[in-house]
Formats: structure tokens, sequence, C-alpha cells
């Protein structure tokens, strides 16, 4: 049960909030409010799950991002460079001219693997990221 409410205000790009509320009336929200506490609480469980991966993992990190962001390529790549030694496959496509989508395979520690798909989500112009990991059964 909630004990008290605080009004916050959010910017948001037109089509981002558009999109949003397809999603709102869709799935039968009785208010944005509602939907937006649903999608917060969903981050913050996805985000201690990252936080719960450790010892050797296995993964995939998918990423979208905007081809048109100055800079964001060689972003993406100072990054991957620094954690190279968790990659050990990457593929590229181009979604059209505007985006990119790439997909990283990874093996390694699941603490420095969540710390990567922590530096990728946080580049301007990433539009989308999404961990993926599982604990081998090496024997």
């Amino acid at each position: 049960m909630e004990t008290g409410l605080m009004r916050i205000g959010v910017s948001l790009p037109d089509a981002l909030l558009e999109k949003f509320d397809g999603i709102i009336k869709e799935k039968g929200y009785p208010s944005r409010s509602e939907a937006i506490r649903d999608a917060i609480t969903s981050y913050i469980t996805y985000y201690r799950w990252m936080g719960d991966i450790k010892g050797h993992r296995v993964g995939t990190i998918a990423v979208i991002y905007d081809l048109t962001k100055h800079g964001l390529s060689n972003a993406l790549i100072e990054v991957q460079h620094r954690y190279s030694h968790l990659i050990k496959y990457s593929v590229h496509l181009y979604l059209g001219h505007e985006e990119g989508f790439e997909l990283i395979v990874l093996d390694g520690s699941g603490q420095e693997i969540t710390e990567l798909a922590g530096a990728i989500i946080a580049i301007k112009g990433v539009k989308f990221s999404k961990l993926t990991t599982i604990a081998p059964d090496v024997k």
C-alpha cells in the first residue's frame, strides 16, 4: 500500500510519449501515472537483477543505436575495447539509414558483463540495450 505520492515533471519527445500513450490504451491502463509506475518498477527490478549477476556467465547484449548521432560509433568502440576480454563475437546490422543493431556475445565475469551493459546504455544515442545472461553448467 502506498503511503504517499509525489508529483514529478518529466520532459519527453512527442514521438516517445505518443508510443507510450498507445501502449497505455492498448493495455487498458486506467491512467498514464499507473503505467509510468509500472514502467519504473520494471526498470528497478531489471537493474536489481543485473546487480545479482555474479560468477562466470555467458550472454548477449542487444543494442539499437542512432547512426546519425555524431561520435556514437566511436563511443561504442571505446567501451567495447575496455571490455574486449569478455567479447567473443559481435555482429552489426543496419536497420535503414538512421538505426544500427549490434549483438555482442560475451563470456566472463558477471560483474564485468553488467558493467559493460551499463556503460553501453549510458551512451547518448543508444536507443535500446538488453542484457541476457546465464551461468553455464560447466563440469
